[in-house]
């Protein structure tokens, strides 16, 4: 007689269980694929082929729907020790060490860039204490009479979503603190500490939405729209998924909510993202708000922030919760073959433009401005296609560049000043 599986005994199995420490591949491809959709969106911007009437135009003026897979994944991989602290009642990550690393992970290729784009465009500035400070500091957001036009100086205004990222870093402690005391409400149970967790993330997303109220009443307040408070529900979106994924390694239920779930996304990858695209359709639709930076109204704005949360937990769900080993016995295998998360996302391009994904945001709009100063280009004029291949073969250039001359030393030397673990 075969003997009963993990799952059959109640124990939990690993070969189907999600990933929860360490590097998770796929994550790179769905980080490239952000990076991407947001290199498109801009270029589409700037040649005005995102504002011309018909589908295709709706189609690329939805590519800013990679911001909140950005969002998410910093959610996702920022708040999982926190997560995990928090259901096993232990003190959470030390503070200091993750700012350090923080710090070193997103300000020297920043700062590189925001040096050559003030140096290009904004000279007039160069004297100006404030305007170094701002800049270098990630909070010229909260300039509420800025000396440029748009979401920031010239060259740098996707930089905006780099500010609010930073902002969550910052407050993640906090965050995770207030959601620990939450937790502990749910006693030596790790399922009650797991659904407390779920419903104070649930009540971050609620904060978020109510945060568009100030945003447009008495009087609307266009520059709230760059600032954090609008976007928890898409970083709390990750953090769901990081609780989820821990909560099924400590779930004695073979049918509990969390190893169901985590059993069932996975296996239906293609699904998922199906559901992701039919919710990009959806915010390429003027229910979404218009095809350019800012929003009409309240309800508007709220319904734009539902599809970035949708679009964000369909695309990176199926491979947030995939399995970490090689299924056994008593678990379903995940889908194999051409559509499978691993075989897409892990292609070795996929990898590669993961790896160099930050310095594809961080450089996009420098090389977008200097092509079209090149060829002599207006603002929302000239061909789509023969800007982006350019503008994206140069910023993949400098991203690899800046990753290997820039990112990777500082990585080492980030993990050369990672504290010693605690015991588990």
């Amino acid at each position: 007689m075969t003997s009963p599986s993990a799952a059959q005994q109640g124990t939990p199995d690993p070969s189907f269980l999600p990933r929860v420490r360490g590097h998770i591949g796929g994550l790179d491809g769905i980080r490239a694929i952000a990076a991407l959709m947001v290199l498109v969106f801009h270029v589409a911007i700037e040649t005005g082929a995102a504002l011309a009437p018909g589908v295709t135009g709706a189609l690329l003026s939805s590519g800013e729907l990679g911001v909140p897979l950005f969002f998410a994944l910093s959610g996702l991989l920022l708040y999982r020790p926190w997560a995990r602290a928090a259901l096993d009642g232990a003190p959470g990550p030390a503070v200091r060490p993750y700012l350090w690393r923080r710090g070193l992970r997103v300000l020297p290729a920043y700062w590189i860039v925001a040096v050559v784009a003030l140096l290009l465009w904004s000279r007039e500035h160069l004297d100006s204490v404030r305007a170094w400070v701002e800049v270098l500091t990630l909070t010229f957001t909260y300039n509420r009479d800025p000396w440029w036009v748009g979401t920031g100086p010239y060259g740098l205004g996707q930089m905006w979503s780099l500010c609010v990222e930073a902002s969550f870093y910052l407050l993640l402690p906090l965050f995770a603190l207030v959601l620990a005391r939450l937790a502990a409400r749910g006693g030596d149970d790790a399922g009650a500490r797991a659904r407390l967790l779920l419903l104070g993330l649930a009540a971050l997303s609620v904060l978020g939405a109510l945060a568009l109220i100030p945003q447009f009443y008495p009087e609307p307040r266009v520059y709230l729209h760059a600032w954090l408070p609008r976007t928890l529900g898409m970083f709390a979106v990750g953090m769901a998924l990081a609780v989820v994924a821990e909560w099924a390694w400590r779930d004695p239920d073979p049918d509990g909510p969390a190893r169901r779930l985590c059993r069932t996304l996975p296996q239906a990858p293609g699904l998922c993202w199906t559901l992701a695209g039919i919710t990009y359709l959806l915010a390429s639709t003027p229910a979404a708000g218009p095809r350019f930076v800012g929003v009409d109204g309240v309800w508007i704005s709220l319904f734009s922030l539902l599809t970035s949360m949708a679009f964000a937990f369909f695309v990176i769900a199926p491979v947030a919760l995939a399995p970490a080993r090689t299924p056994g016995d008593g678990a379903a295998a995940p889908p194999r073959g051409p559509m499978a998360p691993e075989a897409l996302l892990g292609h070795p391009v996929m990898r590669f433009l993961g790896r160099v994904s930050y310095g594809i945001f961080l450089w996009q709009f420098v090389v977008l401005y200097l092509w079209r100063e090149f060829t002599g280009q207006e603002i929302f004029t000239g061909s789509f296609w023969l800007d982006l291949v350019p503008v994206a073969a140069g910023t993949i250039l400098l991203a690899a560049a800046t990753h290997r001359w820039v990112e990777r030393p500082v990585q080492r030397l980030a993990r050369r000043t990672r504290p010693a673990r605690r015991p588990a």
